[in-house]
């Protein structure tokens, strides 16, 4: 196949029905550089404040982390499993990845991103439509995993849109919603299906926002576990930027401490409920061990009025982080934080210290019911007993 590489890129911001002109990308010299259009400067709407500010001029990012792109538009580009399957599918049409510059993978992305941003022109790679069950996908996922046989490419790749994250997954359009569902990868326990929909259930309880999600029927496993996009609505998509996009915050490694967390909520939000609602995730991602919490796990979304709010919670599940420990820290520690550091940092950002404690003991209370919410959701008793000990230790530790 012949390719020719992008060096021009416009960016548009679907709002409402229209479709407005963000401005444009352009590689040069090896550079990439952007500048937003007259008419989007008029709108005043702030996509990036922290490192894409809305000021007339070319902008160059010179931060390396995102190969020279600004987070805002990094969070278009899928990673982790997506990555993989799109390089994969370039490499059988003879397409070397190693030569694709940002600005080439975001018009593969094209319309086709998380969020309210699309990019033309837009290439397209031959794929075929997707109608197959889920079990098939994960017959598929599990297959490619193990031996990367090519013919379930288009399979994958189509099912997969330019989702992010590291497990298999699918974006589809289910009873009239549009759905990520995850699939299990080589690494994962059996149910962790039933595992991910355990915990959903319980940061219900504990009084989390949280997108619709159900546990989809298998006859391979107990089940896939899938959430409704909160990227989309009636009519229209909504602008989500990831906290690793914003601070330009490295996902890979550990690169930040709850505080910043916070602080990004409050500047970016400027509403306490906002704060009090980011404190009560941070408070069930300690004190439920969900130790994947990094950068790209924390989400804001924009609405037509530039108005910021957090993003219902997401990736919720037991996990045990890089060599145990919390991607994200909390008031300097990784290892064993405890409520004593979630005290700490509610008391740090303005969070009453009634108000703080009675979101802690909410989530807490929410946590005591595992055992119950792990049988109901068929978790199997090894993995249950695995989860139990590790709450109970947090238990311990706290004061």
């Amino acid at each position: 196949m012949n390719f020719s590489p992008t060096h021009k890129l416009d960016v548009y911001y679907s709002r409402k029905k229209e479709k407005l002109l963000v401005g444009t990308l352009l590689l040069q010299s090896r550079k990439i550089l952007f500048e937003y259009s007259p008419d989007f400067l008029e709108t005043g709407l702030e996509l990036s404040p922290f490192k894409l500010p809305l000021k007339r001029g070319v902008h160059a990012c010179n931060e390396p982390l995102f190969d020279g792109l600004f987070g805002l538009f990094n969070d278009s580009l899928p990673d982790g499993w997506g990555r993989l399957l799109i390089d994969r599918k370039l490499a059988s049409m003879g397409i070397n990845p190693m030569q694709l510059s940002p600005l080439d993978r975001l018009s593969f992305v094209g319309e086709g991103g998380m969020g309210a941003l699309t990019y033309e022109p837009e290439k397209n790679t031959p794929l075929k439509s997707l109608h197959q069950k889920l079990d098939d996908l994960a017959k598929e996922a599990e297959h490619y995993q193990k031996n990367e046989d090519e013919k379930y490419l288009d399979d994958l790749l189509s099912a997969n849109g330019s989702s992010a994250g590291a497990r298999p997954k699918a974006l589809l359009s289910i009873d009239k919603k549009d759905w990520v569902i995850k699939f299990r990868s080589t690494i994962d326990p059996i149910d962790i299906g039933p595992i991910e929909w355990a915990y959903h259930q319980m940061a219900q309880k504990a009084g989390l926002s949280l997108p619709e999600a159900k546990l989809f029927p298998s006859k391979l496993c107990g089940g896939f576990f899938g959430t409704v996009r909160f990227d989309k609505k009636k009519g229209g998509r909504i602008h989500m930027h990831t906290l690793s996009g914003l601070l330009h915050a490295d996902h890979r490694f550990p690169s930040l401490d709850y505080s910043a967390v916070m602080n990004a909520t409050s500047l970016l939000t400027k509403d306490k409920r906002e704060s009090e609602k980011q404190f009560r995730a941070i408070a069930f991602n300690i004190l439920s061990h969900n130790r994947d919490d990094h950068a790209k796990n924390f989400s804001f979304l924009m609405n037509d009025e530039g108005q910021w709010q957090v993003s219902p919670a997401y990736d919720l599940t037991f996990s045990s982080g890089p060599a145990g420990e919390h991607c994200t820290m909390i008031m300097g520690e990784g290892r064993s934080p405890n409520k004593t550091h979630l005290i700490k940092l509610a008391n740090s950002h303005g969070i009453q210290a009634q108000k703080g404690k009675e979101i802690i003991e909410e989530v807490q209370e929410a946590i005591a019911s595992w055992k119950t919410i792990a049988k109901n959701s068929h978790v199997s008793p090894s993995s249950s007993a695995m989860v139990q000990k590790a709450l109970e230790a947090i238990h311990n530790e706290s004061p």
